[in-house]
Parts: structure tokens; C-alpha cells; sequence
């Protein structure tokens, strides 16, 4: 049987890494030579997205990082109209909410479909389509005439939004190498904090306005269609595999010769099998990585707490502080403001330090534990922050000291998801998708659920105990990033999906 054959008959029987590996990068054969008829990338090769200009790998970076922030800003903006869609379709406060709910509840059922789809089909297809869908939801919400249509809207939005949620991060695997891969994501990590964020902040000046609450919509509507045809015009296909197979059948049709092929032809299954494939690899995945589970909840948790907030914030700031829908969408802004300040570390600090090690490792690639660093510090400046916020949240205390405490929020939680996104792309580097879209469905239904039961906690307890809970809470996670420095190498060496192993003699970093 000859090694091209050998190695197929291993894709189809179910070893995953192994197979997104040699569908971009096969390795050679028992004499010590490549299949003369596989397609591969040769060094230097033009269609291989890591050879791209610097400059078009920062465009899609920067693109990647608004068609999530639009998408996040979508989750939020209706907050701040929550009084007028009460007045006009007589809803309680409690079916308000699922307005901003359910649109989180549907990243818990896109990107089952959107990572492994990307897997299988590209991530510009993905894109495409998902984007398309949104932004007719985005009108649909607009048009609403009654309750129902427009939760209904929100989660078929919410589900079309979810693509760019574990896309955009697989671009990134794509285009960058490890080295420089960390800069793009220390922008592009800033968008899950920095939309929801800014979305009270135009929702509740639309109220203030005097504006309808439709014309939240059409703003999203707008920025949906200029993403749409963002995507249409200027990002091309970046999934190596799909790549592969359209320069095979280039090669085809320009020599004539059927014997080329790219590895990704020769993985065939059925229609049943491709389904199981695309619904159940997130989750196989995911139940089978412990270092997974732990980042995953971890991440879940603080993800929640966000959006805890925007119930929580208004209870602080506009009952207890007497501030206006606009202002108190204002007083979000210091978490965007945070995050941009830990963009600006890792930058300056974290960053390099990496790029030594990048250095002192070579020709290995470097652990993935090392980009924990951030993460260690981050977690005790997470569960401060909810102390901070909750014991100056009194009325008799000036509105800027709770304000204030987003700044610290914003850093710990910018830190933590750029420290921990690293960390699973680096260590599931060829089902980094996959990865992605289990971690972001657990997310979203933390997300989802925690404003659903905010306002009435911080009723019941107060803010001050309910923020001391949640502080509590936080303070409990605290130990995962170091659980993980320590053991994760042990961790990896026994997973069946990182491609990465502990270096034998590693030198540390300074």
C-alpha cells in the first residue's frame, strides 16, 4: 500500500489533528519524499495566506476584529431602549431582557455549526453567509410590530451573528505565525468587551433623544450591510485546506493530469458523517480536553459577569445615582477604556518577552503555558474589581468611584481572554475553530443567562453582597491559569488534539 493511501485510510479513521495537519502540511514518505502528485505549499508559495503581505494581514485582522465588534454591539444596544419597548408592546421587565438574552443565547447554537462548517467548507463562505442573514434579521427587528417577532429576530440574529465568534479567531491561525500572531489578537480580543460596552452607551442616547427604539436597529442594520459587503469585496479564503484543493484543481486543468490532488479531496464521508462531524466535533472536543473544560468555564464566567452588568449598572447608576439612559450608557465605557490599557502592556511588555522566547526555543515552538503570563496577575485584579464596585456603589458616594472600578475590570478581563484565546489556539492549533465555537456555546449560555437573574439578585442581596458574591466566585477561579502552568505540559502530552508536546530541554526566558 503506498503512503499516500496509508496516511487517508488513518484520516478516515477518525484521528482528528492528524488529519487537519497533513491536509495542509503532509509529511513525507517512507523513502524520505513527498508524493509527487499531493498539492502542498511550497515555501514561499504566494497562495499559502501566511506568505501575504504584512499590511493585507493587518486589514483582515482589523476586519476580523469589527465584524465582531458589530456583532457584540448587537448584543447590547437594545438595553438602551429597554424603557421604550416596554411602553410599547406592554412587555414585563423580565421578557425586556430576553431582547439582549436570547440574542446571546443564539452564539449557543451558531457556532456548532460555523467552526466545523469553516472546517469544511472555508471561512469566507462562512462569513458570507452568516453576515447575509444578520443583517436581513437586523431589518426584521426594526419592522417588529409585536413582542414575538422581535425576540424571534433576536435569536435568528444572534445565531447568523455567532460566525465572526469563531471565524474570525480561526483567520487569525491562519494568516499569522506564533510569533506574531499575539499582537493581532491583543486588538482583536478587545471587540468582545468594547461592543457590549458601547452598545447602552448609543442605545441609551437614542432614548434621550426622544428617537424611536427602531432606530437602534436601523444603526445596526447599516453597520451589518457595510460588514456584508466588507466580506464580499476585500476577504479572500484563508483556510489552508480549501486553498489546497482549489490549486489541485488548477494543477488539473492546466496539465491534464488527474492524478493530482490535494489531501482534503481524499477525505470523503457521508452525509450522515459530516453532519456528526460538523455537530459533534465541538463538543467531542471539548469533553475530552480537561485544560478545555478549565479555560472554558473560566472564561464562561467572567464573560457572564459582562453582561451581568448591564442589568446591574442601571440599578447603581441610574436608580441609585439619579443618571439619565445616556449617561448611565457612558458609565460602560471605562471597561473598553481598561481594555485598551492591557492592549497597550502586552504590547510594550508581554509581547516581547514572548518574541525571546520565540527565540530561545527555536527551532521548537514555544510551550503553550507561555502565554499564560498575563492570566496570573489578571485573576486577583478580575475578583478585586466586583469588591471595588460593589462597596462604593453606596448613593452617598460619588457615582465615579463604582465608574472607576471598570477600568480594573476591563484590564483583568482584556488580559485573561487574550492570555487564554492564545492559549487554546496555540495548543489546538488545527481544530482551532472547533475549539473556539465549544468554548464560545458554554460563553454564550453564561452570557444569556446571568442577566436573566441579575436584577433580581442585586435587588434581593443589594449590590453590595451580590458584587461580593460574584467577587467570591471569581477569586475561586483564580488558580485555573496556574493549574495549568504547572501541569498543562502533562496535559497536552496525554490530548489527542494538540499537535504541540512539552520541549525536552527547554531554556526559560528571561
Amino acid at each position: 500500500m503506498s503512503a499516500s493511501v496509508s496516511r487517508t485510510s488513518t484520516i478516515v479513521s477518525g484521528d482528528e489533528n492528524a488529519e487537519l495537519h497533513h491536509e495542509a502540511y503532509p509529511e513525507p514518505n517512507e523513502k524520505g519524499g513527498f508524493d509527487p502528485f499531493e498539492v502542498r505549499f511550497e515555501e514561499g508559495d504566494p497562495q499559502n495566506p501566511k506568505n501575504m503581505a504584512v499590511w493585507r494581514k493587518w486589514y483582515i485582522t482589523v476586519t476580523g476584529g469589527l465584524l465582531l465588534l458589530n456583532a457584540t454591539f448587537a448584543s447590547s444596544a437594545p438595553s438602551g431602549v429597554v424603557v421604550q419597548l416596554i411602553e410599547e408592546f406592554h412587555m414585563s421587565q423580565e421578557v425586556a431582557t430576553l431582547a439582549i438574552s436570547l440574542f446571546v443565547a443564539g452564539y449557543c447554537v451558531g457556532p456548532l455549526f460555523w467552526g466545523p462548517l469553516s472546517e469544511q467548507y472555508g471561512r469566507r463562505i462562512v462569513f458570507l453567509i452568516g453576515f447575509g442573514f444578520y443583517t436581513c434579521f437586523q431589518v426584521g427587528c426594526a419592522l417588529s410590530p409585536n413582542t414575538g417577532s422581535i425576540l424571534v429576530f433576536r435569536l435568528l440574529g444572534g445565531i447568523f451573528a455567532a460566525a465572526p465568534m469563531t471565524n474570525s479567531g480561526a483567520i487569525l491561525s491562519d494568516i499569522w505565525d506564533a510569533k506574531s500572531r499575539g499582537k493581532a489578537m491583543s486588538l482583536f480580543t478587545i471587540a468582545p468587551f468594547a461592543g457590549p460596552a458601547i452598545g447602552p452607551t448609543v442605545g441609551g442616547y437614542i432614548t434621550v433623544a426622544g428617537a424611536s427604539w427602531r432606530w437602534v436597529f436601523w444603526v445596526l442594520t447599516i453597520y451589518a450591510g457595510v460588514c456584508f459587503l466588507q466580506i464580499v469585496f476585500t476577504i479572500p479564503e484563508t483556510y489552508e485546506p480549501i486553498l489546497l484543493v482549489k490549486k489541485a484543481v488548477q494543477r488539473r486543468k492546466e496539465t491534464g493530469d488527474e492524478r493530482y490532488y490535494a489531501p482534503f479531496e481524499r477525505n470523503k464521508l457521508s452525509f450522515t458523517k459530516r453532519l456528526e462531524h460538523i455537530l459533534a466535533r465541538p463538543f467531542r472536543i471539548l469533553f475530552r480536553e480537561p485544560m478545555l473544560i478549565a479555560i472554558t468555564l473560566y472564561m464562561s464566567f467572567v464573560y457572564g459577569c459582562i453582561y451581568l452588568l448591564f442589568e446591574a449598572y442601571p440599578i447603581v447608576f441610574t436608580e441609585g445615582h439619579g443618571l439619565n439612559y445616556g449617561a448611565s450608557g457612558l458609565v460602560f465605557l471605562p471597561i473598553p477604556i481598561g481594555g485598551a490599557l492591557a492592549i497597550a502592556a502586552y504590547l510594550l511588555y508581554f509581547n516581547p518577552r514572548y518574541e525571546r522566547a520565540v527565540e530561545q526555543y527555536a527551532p521548537n515552538p514555544v510551550p503553550p503555558e507561555k502565554r499564560l503570563e498575563m492570566s496570573l496577575p489578571a485573576g486577583p485584579i478580575f475578583a478585586l474589581s466586583f469588591f471595588w464596585f460593589g462597596w462604593t456603589s453606596y448613593p452617598s458616594i460619588s457615582y465615579w468611584a463604582p465608574m472607576m472600578s471598570g477600568l480594573a475590570m476591563g484590564l483583568s478581563v482584556q488580559f485573561i481572554f487574550l492570555s487564554l484565546f492564545n492559549y487554546i489556539i496555540d495548543a489546538y492549533l488545527f481544530v482551532a475553530a472547533s475549539a473556539l465555537a465549544s468554548n464560545t456555546v458554554v460563553r454564550s449560555l453564561f452570557g444569556a443567562g446571568f442577566p436573566l437573574f441579575a436584577t433580581q439578585m442585586y435587588d434581593t442581596l443589594n449590590p453590595r453582597w451580590a458584587s461580593t458574591l460574584l467577587g467570591c466566585i471569581a477569586a475561586l477561579m483564580m488558580p485555573i491559569p496556574f493549574v495549568l502552568v504547572k501541569f498543562g505540559p502533562r496535559l497536552r502530552q496525554k490530548s489527542r488534539y494538540s499537535p504541540t508536546k512539552p520541549v525536552k530541554k527547554e531554556t526559560s526566558p528571561a
